[in-house]
C-alpha cells in the first residue's frame, strides 16, 4: 500500500556524502542526523511503507496516536529545512563504484527511472514486508482488523472476540500477549503443531484451541471482519484476528551491494548489522527493520539516528585523511622549489 503523493526534490548532482535508501522514521532519521551535520544528503523513497494501512502509530510515547503519514510528512520536512533532499523512487540498484583521487568510497544508486546518484556512503533503511498466509479475505484486513503487534494496535481492539492465526511456534507466545487484552480469544492452529504443554497453559487461560484448518475469512454486510471459516464449513465469529507473520527484510535492487543476510529464529530474514547499523560491506549502513525486524517506530527512528552519527564520524574521518594527503602531495614540491 502507498501512502499520499508528495513533492519530491531534484536528484542532486555531483557526488553527495550519504544517500538513504527508504524513507520510514529509520531513514528519515538518518538523513536528519546528516543533514543537521552539514552533510549533502538525499533519500530516496518508494513511498509504500510497511505501516501504510494502519491508521496510526502507537507506543511512541509524545507521537502516540499520530498517523504515519503525518509521520513521513513532518520527517521530510526537517530534513528538507536542513538542506536535506527526499526524492521519489525506487531503487533498481546500487554497486560499488571507481574510488575518489584520494582514494575514499564511492557508490552508484540508479533508480527505476534511469537516473542515477553518486555517494559516498549509503545508509540503507528499507523496512521489510509481511508475509501473510494464503487464506482469502486475509489480506484485505491487514492494518486493521488483521493485526500482528499488541503493542502496536492492542489497545485498539480490547475486549473485542480476537482469534490468533498460527503460523508456527511464535504464535504460541503471542496468543499469551493478546489473551491480556481480551478473555475472547480462539487460537487457531492451521496446521502448525500445539504441544501438550502449550495447550494445558492455553487451557489455564482459557483460550479456545480449534484445530480444523481456517479456509476463509468472512465479512458481514458491511465488510467488516465477522469470523473465519473452517474447512468444515463452519464459522467462527471473531472481529480481530492476530498474526505473526514471517517477515522479509526488502532487499530488491540492493543485491549489488552484496550485503548479508541472516535468518532470525521464528521470524524471518532480514539484513545482518553490528553497532550503529554497520555491515560487512564499507560504506554501507543497514537501520530500521531491515535489519531489526521487531523494531517499532520509536526503535527504528533511534536506529536511523545512530546510524546517520556514525556514517557523519567515519566521514569526518576520511576528510581529515583526504587533507593530510592533500598536504603531503604539495609539501615536496614546496620544499623542493
Amino acid at each position: 500500500m502507498a501512502t499520499p503523493p508528495y513533492a519530491s526534490d531534484a536528484l542532486a548532482e555531483g557526488t553527495v556524502d550519504a544517500v538513504v535508501i527508504g524513507g520510514g522514521a529509520a531513514g528519515l532519521n538518518g538523513a536528519l542526523i546528516l543533514a543537521r551535520s552539514r552533510r549533502s544528503v538525499v533519500v530516496i523513497d518508494s513511498g509504500s511503507p510497511r505501516n501504510a494501512p494502519a491508521e496510526a502509530v502507537h507506543s511512541f510515547i509524545v507521537l502516540d496516536g499520530i498517523p504515519p503519514s503525518e509521520i513521513l510528512r513532518q520527517g521530510r520536512e526537517q530534513v528538507r529545512q536542513y538542506g536535506g533532499r527526499v526524492v521519489h523512487g525506487e531503487v533498481v540498484s546500487a554497486e560499488s563504484a571507481a574510488p575518489s583521487a584520494d582514494g575514499d568510497l564511492r557508490f552508484t544508486v540508479t533508480l527505476a527511472d534511469g537516473r542515477s546518484i553518486t555517494t559516498r556512503r549509503i545508509l540503507v533503511a528499507t523496512g521489510l514486508t509481511d508475509v501473510l498466509p494464503e487464506v482469502p479475505g486475509l489480506a484485505e484486513h491487514w492494518g486493521h482488523s488483521v493485526v500482528h503487534c499488541p503493542y502496536c494496535h492492542g489497545w485498539e481492539v480490547r475486549d473485542e472476540p480476537i482469534g490468533v492465526l498460527a503460523t508456527g511456534p511464535v504464535s504460541i507466545g503471542h496468543a499469551l500477549l493478546f489473551r491480556q487484552l481480551t478473555e475472547d480469544l480462539a487460537y487457531f492452529t492451521h496446521g502448525t503443531d500445539l504441544d501438550e504443554d502449550s495447550r494445558a497453559r492455553f487451557a489455564a487461560r482459557g483460550i479456545r484451541i480449534i484445530d480444523t484448518p481456517v479456509s476463509e475469512v468472512v465479512n458481514d454486510a458491511d465488510g467488516a471482519l465477522a469470523g473465519v471459516r473452517l474447512a468444515d464449513g463452519q464459522v467462527v465469529a471473531r472481529r480481530v484476528l492476530a498474526i505473526a507473520a514471517p517477515m522479509q527484510a526488502r532487499t530488491q535492487g540492493l543485491e549489488g551491494l552484496g550485503l548479508p543476510v541472516q535468518d532470525v529464529p521464528n521470524k524471518g530474514r532480514g539484513f545482518a548489522s553490528g553497532t550503529a547499523g554497520t555491515t560487512e560491506v564499507p560504506g554501507v549502513w543497514v537501520a530500521g527493520n531491515a535489519t531489526d525486524l521487531v523494531a517499532q517506530v520509536g526503535a527504528s527512528a533511534a536506529a536511523g539516528a545512530l546510524a546517520g552519527a556514525d556514517i557523519n564520524r567515519m566521514l569526518a574521518t576520511a576528510d581529515t585523511d583526504a587533507a593530510l594527503q592533500g598536504i603531503a602531495e604539495v609539501s615536496p614540491k614546496v620544499a623542493t622549489g
